[in-house]
């Protein structure tokens, strides 16, 4: 069936050398074949992430110059946007990988010393996983100053790949007696005494993500493991740095989604091909998918392969395409199910799945209604977060 919905083409981005999106497509059937299983037991797709160690897809954004992949932003975009057509949960889980050692990237291309890391992450395929949307401005946990650093009790949520993880990076709560509170932004290995990965993800939408809370019970952080400290609830330019790089990132993801329930629509509803009612439907989806796709490209846009600058525009930009993109989406989906009739809401099709995974988009930050007075505040001359 042919179709004017524009799709990523295989070089999407592409770095001379290894072709990531042909990479993850050749993964795609073995992932789609499971995706249901692993929702249905609410179980982490652990052979995903091994076969995806296997292909060095954890290293694909570092620099070859430091053993990595040498994926640009857009092909890690296009690579998991890719992905997400296959197994949405998994595409999710990496996702947050990919974004954290891509702002690693940005920050090495900027001078900072984290080349060892990458070269780790490269090397090792370590898999890191964060907290950092749930904690957003004001963090959350306490961080008690003791000799040689501190002790950080916390609960950390949303940490998705958790069983799996490698690597956490998170923050905590420090009061400060000079500076008042203080966020404290932080690296550990998850094997560290004292910090555990709960299996509590019982969710509606991207059930194996392996999203767990992680407690932190007392855990020793070294000084020189605090990476950077900021006033708690304030918007400092680190956040223009991750809006830019991690936005368009995720939200490829739930592109490749909404692109999967299109596509099984369209082969669902092919023998109703001229009930005048299906071809409204249809229509609706085309155009609320396009206009996803338009928003989503220019969030890859913005980042332009790491060249924005680190401003507040970057980061409206970001975030108006942002929520765009998940209205736009979301509706594209549940055009697709309304299209199909009741037959959709059989877990047996695949259409329920993507339908509940859709709504997870709504809640990564900003969300909509957070992102509006953002916006709103910038356009008045004001602190976007005052």
């Amino acid at each position: 069936m042919t179709s004017s919905i524009a799709t990523a083409p295989a070089d999407a981005g592409r770095a001379q050398g290894t072709d990531w999106v042909a990479v993850v497509r050749a993964l795609g059937p073995g992932f789609a074949s499971r995706a249901a299983a692993y929702d249905a037991n609410d179980s982490f797709p652990g052979e995903n992430y091994q076969e995806l160690k296997e292909r060095r897809v954890f290293g694909a954004p570092v620099p070859a110059e430091l053993g990595g992949g040498g994926a640009s932003h857009r092909e890690l975009c296009a690579m998991l946007r890719e992905l997400g057509r296959h197994c949405g949960a998994t595409a999710l889980a990496l996702s947050m990988h990919t974004h954290l050692v891509a702002t690693m990237v940005w920050l090495w291309r900027q001078g900072a010393p984290v080349a060892p890391l990458l070269e780790r992450v490269a090397k090792e395929q370590l898999v890191l996983i964060t907290s950092g949307a749930s904690d957003w401005l004001n963090s959350s946990g306490t961080a008690e100053r003791v000799d040689g650093g501190y002790r950080v009790t916390a609960r950390k949520s949303f940490c998705s790949g958790s069983p799996m993880g490698d690597l956490l990076l998170t923050s905590a709560l420090y009061d400060d007696p000079a500076d008042g509170p203080t966020v404290l932004h932080f690296a550990i290995p998850v094997k560290t005494p004292g910090l555990t990965v709960l299996d509590n993800w019982r969710t509606m939408a991207m059930r194996a993500s392996g999203s767990n809370d992680i407690v932190l019970d007392g855990v020793f952080v070294p000084d020189d493991a605090i990476s950077s400290r900021r006033p708690k609830g304030t918007w400092t330019p680190i956040f223009n740095v991750a809006n830019a790089i991690a936005g368009p990132i995720v939200f490829a993801v739930y592109l490749g989604v909404a692109e999967a329930a299109r596509d099984l629509a369209l082969q669902k509803v092919a023998h109703k091909r001229n009930d005048p009612d299906i071809w409204y439907l249809v229509g609706e989806m085309e155009n609320a998918l396009v206009t996803g796709q338009m928003a989503i490209q220019g969030m890859i846009d913005v980042c332009a392969d790491y060249t924005f600058a680190p401003d507040l525009a970057a980061s409206n930009a970001i975030v108006i395409r942002k929520t765009i993109a998940v209205q736009s989406l979301t509706l594209a989906v549940e055009k697709a199910l309304e299209a199909v009739g009741g037959g959709g809401i059989f877990r047996a099709i695949g259409l329920e799945r993507l339908v509940r995974d859709i709504h997870a988009a709504q809640f990564h930050p900003l969300q909509a209604k957070r992102q509006h007075r953002f916006t709103g505040r910038l356009a008045l001359g004001l602190d976007p977060v005052g």
